[in-house]
């Protein structure tokens, strides 16, 4: 009797207590600015064109194996316009199994990949969730956008210009 009163006072003090735990989804707990989220590719506006261009190294060094791509000949490269002679035709990142390590974003030679503030992509299915060329490319472009983002080649350059 003595235990079930004790248990009744301390359920009754716990009670008075401010909640801690967030009421996920209905309130989001702040997510550091920092953050790295899914990989995303990045659109080059000068030539009009993505800035990957299929050299599968973020495809070798991916510890998950999570990201496939193919590329082909760029038809921009032979009518002069671009300087890219490959071009990526197919790339698709299995959300499902990848790490967020930011590898694919470290080894990439021409600043085609970047990772997303984006961490919330969860599907019921057991597979996961795809994302292809398409989807990948539309959300660089809205994060350049918004975040007025500038390769590293020409950050580079305009630091050069300034001194």
């Amino acid at each position: 009797m003595l235990g079930n009163l004790k248990g009744m006072v301390m359920t009754f003090i716990t009670s008075l207590r401010t909640p801690v735990t967030a009421q996920y989804p209905d309130v989001r707990m702040p997510v550091e600015e920092r953050r790295m989220g899914f990989p995303m590719l990045l659109w080059d506006d000068n030539i009009v064109e993505p800035y990957c261009t299929g050299c599968m190294v973020c495809v070798r060094e991916c510890p998950t194996k999570c990201m496939s791509a193919t590329m082909t000949d760029n038809p921009k490269h032979a009518e002069g316009t671009s300087h890219r002679r490959k071009i990526i035709d197919v790339f698709e990142i299995n959300i499902g199994r990848c790490i967020l390590c930011g590898i694919c974003v470290d080894v990439c030679n021409f600043d085609a990949i970047e990772m997303s503030y984006e961490t919330e992509l969860s599907t019921r299915t057991r597979n996961g969730r795809r994302m292809d060329l398409g989807e990948l490319l539309e959300r660089g472009y809205n994060w350049q956008a918004q975040s007025g983002w500038i390769p590293a080649s020409q950050r580079v350059q305009n630091s050069e210009e300034q001194e």
